[in-house]
């Protein structure tokens, strides 16, 4: 019973109780007395009609129970119970329902987090299992659908996100699910979800679904922990020795190339000196065998020269001063007395 049958039922229980406190002079009235009576209650029969829609609400008006209308925020009139009735629904609020935990609130505030198991455990595409809590916010977008369309819509939704999230965990691995892949699951359980809120006309539109924790489950949450460190360690290792690699490899590819380059260098250098001694003996031979003697004699000459070139020379004349006895240096030889 909504409040306007509740006015309704106190004006008719005030009537009939004045009535009863009276009973004799309500027979001694006249007819005029009995028709303003009437005329009072049914004008306060009909005042039950005035009803108001505040701000974000929606009003759904019922006709001897079906649906007739729909009316917007403000001071608004329909025909009383059992005419019509309304229920007014918000629609501008976001709502929060929370899945694999539970957060109490005492007078306005939250003190414990709650874990619910038997909705967190679920089995992920590597056969992990993984603890996984969630919160889903949502909206009436049709007033009427969502009075009308399906029975207990929020029963509905709930039962549907763990299995839209059930669904979207098991097509990724667990390191995935903790890691980078939290967007694609929180995004892959809306979609399921809405549609399946849209399929069955529960009027409800899902606003966002967030991910609050993914977590191995607590017995073997330190062991999984220090896998993944052991995985990090060895990424890091991995990624230093490829810097590393990096590092060296152009260094040698640089020293051999250089090294390369000089041996070149040298083996042209080499191949020239012995292409121009090659010339100049060819030379030598070809005059040597049309000229041998003078040849001889120059190439006898030019070595003279280029020797003594080197050395400091003394040129002693025997015809001129009385001559020069000739001293063996023989200290020079080591054999001269101390």
């Amino acid at each position: 019973m909504n409040r306007e049958e509740n006015r309704f039922d106190d004006v008719w229980s005030t009537l009939r109780r004045k009535i009863e406190q009276n009973p004799g002079g309500w027979e001694k009235k006249s007819g005029s007395w009995l028709l303003v009576t009437v005329a009072i209650l049914v004008l306060a029969w009909l005042s039950t009609g005035i009803y108001t829609v505040g701000p974000g609400e929606v009003g759904v008006i019922r006709q001897f129970g079906a649906f007739t209308a729909e009316a917007g925020p403000g001071l608004n009139y329909r025909f009383p119970w059992p005419i019509q009735s309304v229920d007014v629904v918000n629609v501008a609020s976001i709502r929060r329902l929370e899945i694999g935990f539970r957060t109490m609130d005492e007078l306005g505030r939250s003190v414990e987090h709650r874990r619910v198991p038997e909705e967190s455990m679920m089995l992920t595409k590597d056969k992990n299992i993984a603890d996984v809590q969630v919160f889903v916010l949502y909206q009436v977008k049709d007033a009427p659908l969502y009075l009308f369309g399906s029975t207990e819509p929020e029963r509905f939704l709930r039962i549907n996100t763990e299995i839209a999230l059930r669904s979207a965990v098991g097509g990724f691995d667990i390191d995935h699910i903790m890691t980078v892949g939290r967007p694609e699951v929180e995004s892959t359980t809306w979609y399921f979800l809405q549609r399946l809120m849209d399929d069955h006309n529960t009027g409800l539109h899902i606003v966002g679904v967030e991910l609050q924790t993914v977590d191995p489950p607590e017995e073997v949450k330190e062991t999984f922990y220090e896998v993944v460190r052991a995985k990090a360690d060895e990424e890091r290792l991995k990624r230093e020795a490829e810097g590393y690699a990096m590092d060296v490899v152009p260094r040698a590819r640089g020293e051999a190339t250089k090294i390369i380059q000089a041996a070149t260098a040298y083996k042209e250098q080499k191949i020239l000196i012995a292409e121009g001694e090659s010339s100049g003996f060819l030379a030598v031979a070809k005059e040597y065998r049309q000229a041998p003697v003078v040849t001889k004699r120059r190439l006898y000459f030019e070595t003279i020269e280029a020797v003594l070139a080197k050395t400091e020379n003394i040129i002693v004349n025997p015809r001129v001063g009385g001559g020069v006895t000739p001293l063996l240096p023989l200290k020079d030889f080591g054999l001269g007395a101390n």
